[in-house]
């Protein structure tokens, strides 16, 4: 391996220097991608890092760089043709997905991508010495599909591991012996760190120790308290991961505590972006600042260039090989605690004909791999014994309004689960009578449906919906249940929502016996690209997806907060699905944990558990799951009516005109009164 590296440095540097005789465009572009490895080469080397260091890793993908990259697809289009540069855009990306590597002294990592660009230099090179022109882009296509194919089963071992094994501690290190008085640690992490890290840095660490605490507690005993609702055994459990936005390392230190004292080792690995990992908005793991998401949108789709179906069944059998090699470390795993952040500028992406895209066969294809990969995972991490918790919080880049905004949520992530326990505890009694929930927009919303619900054999010890508190989803306030889909109809219309930092305008989901059947948003003037939107950022390149989950929010304090500090717009999905009543496709809230009873706090156990989707499970699995699960929330402010209906037709009316009505309810509309008084 060291004589590999010093080979591959060497070379580099003779590129850079020689100046290759290549037309302009290509020597530009080879030279450019080694002169960024060689930086890489030289960041790692040193591990002195500061805002200099970490700012000439990212900024020439940074938005007022961007257009000169040639990780931007358009301006590598625009010099090559579009074939050549797609290949060339992809294979500029997948350098910068080096810097990990570098930041940790991943050897091998950093060199095969070393390797990979000067394969592509010498077959360049000696194609334009013999024949006058460019390789065969088939030639060159053909260069990185194998690259993926013989690497994917080193890189997917490696990332893995990352997922259960407590030793892989880079992040823990540096968070555990870290000063986080002094934010210029946030660089050792080598995401790209802005001012929005580093004054989050500096008030999480101003903040008195108990409200620190209060935060971390909150955090780790939701997760606690997940497993006991649950029925699950943590005592069996040996790792936790925690997946964070940086800027929170004060909470996350006094959390590491907390989990050790559970029992609980700590697994933090980085959020990953490669050809091999895929790209995505929604982070998992651990996270700087996102230098440009439109970046990000473009290369979401660049196995494009390789995807088929060897290329697949290659990546599931190395999936299973990985996990088969650190089985007993993911049969001890017990599953995320998330801290999300919210308050970062929206992003509604450009949609570029010059980025890569998937076929309608690759699509599948791609669906294919991401549905049997949960599957693979829910072998080795078992859901039927593993939970989750997720909390949020704001960031300086919100305004400023921050610390207002800070102290607000705190509140609204430490309210008394008991009171929220007891007023759900009516509204689920009442539905309990029901055989459907009717729900219909108001103020020009356009909601119109029917939902179905489980039928009870015996309602006595039986219920349709969960009683959810503070537990696996922080902040308290919901009740919700998996809908029968046969029967249920209409249209679920939302003038704005945002999902996973992405804006949707006037979304518009038609509903048929519990499948989408139709769909539209007004983000862009041509219909087409709308839909398109849609599929790839809600749909997730399914044909269709079922109803997974009905719910109804009732954190009204939530809500009120929101719209008192105008920041409704940018709530995440975890608290703003707790300000009405909101709807999720694609997985059940219990995904490969159908067979667990669970129970609400009065004895009675939660039925709705399955629909006529997820029992495929018992005769074809890859059928049963999706993958997937967003919510999408309709606000009080435009709801006119949810309502309960019975067999023989009449109804118990639950909201009307964005108002608790239900008896047992009203205390719920103190905050709305409050806010008029304020």
């Amino acid at each position: 391996m060291k004589e590999r590296m010093e080979l591959a440095l060497g070379r580099l540097k003779e590129i850079v220097s020689e100046k290759p005789e290549l037309p302009g465009d290509w020597r530009d572009f080879f030279v450019a991608q080694c002169r960024f490895l060689l930086l890489l080469d030289e960041a790692g080397r040193e591990q002195a890092w500061d805002a200099a260091k970490n700012r000439r890793l990212y900024e020439d993908i940074l938005p007022e760089n961007y257009e000169k990259s040639w990780c931007d697809p358009a301006k590598a289009c625009a010099a090559f043709g579009k074939e050549y540069g797609q290949l060339a855009a992809a294979v500029a990306a997948e350098m910068r997905a080096a810097i990990p590597a570098a930041v940790e002294g991943s050897t091998e990592s950093l060199l095969i991508r070393m390797e990979l660009l000067l394969q592509l230099y010498h077959m360049t090179e000696r194609s334009f010495a013999e024949e006058q022109s460019a390789p065969p882009a088939e030639q060159i296509r053909e260069v990185f599909a194998s690259y993926v194919s013989d690497y994917y089963e080193t890189e997917c071992g490696l990332r893995i591991r990352q997922l259960v094994d407590a030793s892989q501690d880079f992040a823990l290190r540096i968070i555990r012996g870290a000063d986080l008085s002094d934010p210029s640690y946030l660089y050792r992490f080598g995401e790209y760190i802005t001012e929005n890290e580093i004054e989050l840095a500096r008030y999480i660490n101003a903040l008195p120790e108990e409200k620190v605490r209060l935060m971390a507690d909150t955090w780790t005993e939701a997760y606690r308290m997940g497993f006991i609702t649950t029925g699950k055994d943590l005592s069996k459990k040996k790792s936790v991961n925690i997946e964070y936005p940086l800027g929170f390392e004060r909470v996350v230190r006094l959390a590491v505590g907390n989990f050790e004292k559970m029992g609980l080792r700590n697994v933090i690995f980085r959020a990953a972006a490669s050809v091999f990992h895929g790209y995505s908005v929604r982070k998992r793991g651990y996270y700087g600042a996102d230098p440009n998401p439109q970046y990000t949108e473009d290369h979401r789709e660049d196995s494009a260039l390789i995807l088929n179906g060897q290329l697949v069944t290659r990546h599931l059998e190395c999936v299973t090989q990985a996990y088969e090699a650190v089985k007993e470390l993911a049969a001890g795993h017990a599953g995320p605690a998330v801290m999300e952040s919210f308050g970062e500028k929206p992003f509604v992406p450009v949609e570029k004909p010059e980025a890569c895209r998937y076929s309608e066969e690759q699509r599948a294809l791609d669906t294919r791999f991401r549905t049997e990969n949960s599957v693979i995972t829910n072998r080795y991490v078992p859901g039927e014994e593993r939970s989750f918790t997720i909390i949020a919080f704001p960031v300086p880049a919100i305004g400023k309004d921050f610390p207002g905004i800070f102290d607000a949520t705190i509140r609204i992530n430490t309210l008394d689960y008991r009171t929220y326990q007891r007023i759900q505890a009516s509204i689920i009694d009442a539905l309990n009578d029901c055989v459907k929930v009717h729900v219909q927009g108001m103020k020009g919303n356009r909601t119109e449906l029917s939902v179905s619900l489980y039928p009870l054999t015996d309602p006595s010890k039986q219920a349709i919906f969960e009683n959810c508190v503070a537990d696996v989803n922080v902040p308290v306030g919901e009740v919700f249940t998996t809908p029968v889909l046969k029967g249920t109809n209409g249209r679920l219309h939302v003038s704005r929502v945002f999902l996973n930092q992405l804006e949707f305008k006037d979304l518009c989901i038609e509903i048929t016996d519990g499948l989408v059947s139709g769909y539209d948003c007004a983000n862009y003037a041509s219909p087409e690209q709308n839909r398109k939107y849609i599929e790839d950022h809600l749909l997730f390149h399914h044909k269709t997806l079922p109803m997974g989950e009905m719910a109804i929010g009732t954190n009204t304090v939530a809500y009120v907060t929101a719209e008192r500090f105008g920041i409704g717009a940018l709530l995440p999905i975890l608290i703003a699905e707790k300000t009405g009543p909101h709807f999720a496709f694609g997985d059940s809230c219990y995904s490969h944990a159908e067979d667990v009873a669970v129970f609400n706090p009065d004895g009675k156990e939660i039925v709705a558990r399955d629909n006529e989707i997820s029992l495929c499970r018992k005769t074809d699995i890859s059928k049963a799951y999706f993958g997937c699960h967003t919510d999408v929330t309709l606000p009080y402010d435009e709801l006119g009516l949810l309502e309960g209906v019975r067999a023989d037709g009449s109804s118990v009316c639950i909201i009307r005109s964005g108002r608790f009505v239900l008896p047992g309810t009203e205390e719920l509309n103190k905050a709305f009164e409050e806010a008029a008084i304020n």
